[in-house]
């Protein structure tokens, strides 16, 4: 018997990279699976082919059952027939995963307005309509599986991302909002940071020597690593992990840190001034260095 056997599992962005892993393996694990692609360009202007039909086809040669869905998840009313073609083709649905996603990256003083716009309502807006059109039919059922992606981006910091790492940082307070309201309906909210290869990540613009060697690793990280990870939180035997941060980096997988204080000082009435001479000295060497992920992550992946 594989892991989701008996679920179903709704995928967005699944036609290609990771989203692509996700589908396969979801299904290879027993689940049916709606994968849902617009078939857009990364940066979300173009539509290119129908990639979630290929993925269908592909889990239907090897046995397996899935249907496409080629709705656009900034669109509230796409995201409510998601759901409603997971439950219209297989009676029910277990598990969202949130994965469709585009970049538009540009140093912050020169990005625009429509690219601010543009990737947070992919992003941040699109896993908040699908996960509020699975809502209702996961408290009905007093079960279900969120799985968010998010990215080191927002989590720790990346130069000219400042669209796509505000929306990943929201999608983490989105997810444990979720955790923290429907918990009592069993159902569960968790979030994965993804280091892997992908046609999106390959649009990231090489500036210098250091964010070269960055790509040149991450080249070397194939989307299916992730995608057992997806699998685990999608599974009953995950019933007992929600609110939680993981990070997968092709064969390590780490649970990420959440923000907690780290010092306090106390006093009897603060002015800028006390606060200049003595919260501030007290507080500098547990300052946070201006990192970005690969300052965290030097190493090349196990």
């Amino acid at each position: 018997m594989g892991m989701l056997d008996g679920k179903v599992v709704l995928i967005t962005g699944a036609g290609r990279g990771i989203g692509r892993d996700f589908a396969i393996s979801m299904a290879a694990a027993g689940a049916r699976v709606v994968v849902n692609d617009l078939g857009s360009s990364t940066d979300g202007t173009d539509i290119e082919g129908t990639p979630a039909q290929e993925v269908v086809k592909t889990i239907g040669d090897a046995g397996g059952e899935a249907v496409a869905n080629f709705g656009n998840v900034s669109k509230f009313e796409d995201a409510q027939q998601m759901v409603q073609d997971a439950i219209d083709n297989f009676g029910q649905l277990d598990a969202v995963v949130n994965n469709a996603g585009i970049l538009r990256d540009r140093m912050f003083h020169k990005m625009s307005i429509e690219e601010w716009h543009d990737v947070v309502n992919v992003h941040l807006n699109g896993s908040f309509y699908v996960s509020r059109a699975a809502a209702d039919h996961f408290r009905e059922r007093e079960t279900g599986a969120f799985v968010h992606m998010t990215s080191t981006s927002g989590l720790i910091g990346n130069f000219g991302q400042a669209n796509y790492s505000a929306a990943k940082i929201g999608i983490v307070g989105l997810s444990k909002s979720i955790a923290l309201d429907m918990g009592r309906y069993n159902v569960r909210s968790n979030c994965i940071a993804p280091f892997a290869w992908t046609r999106m990540i390959g649009t990231i613009p090489i500036t210098d020597e250091v964010q070269r060697e960055r790509v040149e690793r991450l080249k070397e990280m194939t989307p299916d690593k992730i995608a057992p990870m997806a699998v685990y939180l999608c599974s009953d035997s995950a019933k007992d992990v929600t609110g939680q941060i993981f990070a997968v980096r092709h064969n390590e997988i780490f649970l990420m840190g959440q923000h907690r204080p780290v010092r306090s000082m106390h006093r009897d009435g603060w002015t800028p001034e006390t606060i200049a001479e003595h919260a501030m000295p007290a507080f500098k060497s547990s300052l946070y260095a201006l990192d970005r992920s690969q300052d965290v992550w030097p190493w090349d992946p196990v």
